[in-house]
């Protein structure tokens, strides 16, 4: 009973489950941070407070899908795919609707941080430091898929495309990050 509620729990449909069920406990926290910091005499307390909830938040579920062991799929790719847009023709010949969810899930997974660690952090209002950090988030997460033998290929296209969605979101909130004064955002 317990291995089929994991293997269920390890699904897109368990994870999308789990991310609305925690959805109450996340507003309670930016609630509760900003709360906090406005007690504190700190501002912006809520813009901060929602920030770092959403960076969680959106980031989070994704992390917990691509880091949950691939067993039993029949995959005959190689582990690990060095050549950029290799492993996307791959997927892209393996079908438009497998093309579309890989394309669009690897564009999602640091999305949230792109999107909301600008407006947290000032010093990584641009989106060359946002790509940065999310190619270096995504390279992290594709060697422990690799030494932790998740059974999931390793692919610097996966950190390629992680990057852009962190990018694009990050362009997205442009509007929201804090802006010195006299630097027009980068």
């Amino acid at each position: 009973m317990l291995e089929g509620w994991h293997g269920w729990f390890g699904t897109f449909t368990g994870t999308v489950v789990i991310t609305v069920a925690v959805l109450p406990l996340a507003a309670l926290t930016v609630w509760a941070l900003a709360r906090h910091r406005s007690a504190a005499g700190r501002a912006p307390a809520w813009r901060q407070s929602l920030a770092e909830v959403g960076m969680v938040y959106g980031t989070a579920p994704w992390l917990r899908m691509i880091m949950t062991s691939n067993r039993g799929a029949d995959d005959a790719r190689a582990r690990v795919v060095l050549t950029p847009l290799r492993d996307l023709v791959v997927i892209i010949a393996d079908g438009p609707q497998t093309a579309t969810v890989q394309i669009v899930g690897n564009l999602l997974v640091f999305a949230s941080l792109g999107f909301f660690a600008p407006i947290r952090f000032a010093t990584l209002a641009s989106v060359p430091r946002i790509l940065a950090l999310a190619a270096s988030c995504s390279t992290l997460v594709e060697i422990l898929q690799y030494v932790l033998r998740l059974d999931r290929v390793s692919s610097v296209d996966d950190v390629l495309l992680n990057a852009a969605g962190a990018g694009l979101a990050a362009l997205a909130s442009r509007r929201w990050w804090r802006r010195t004064a006299g630097a027009p955002p980068a």
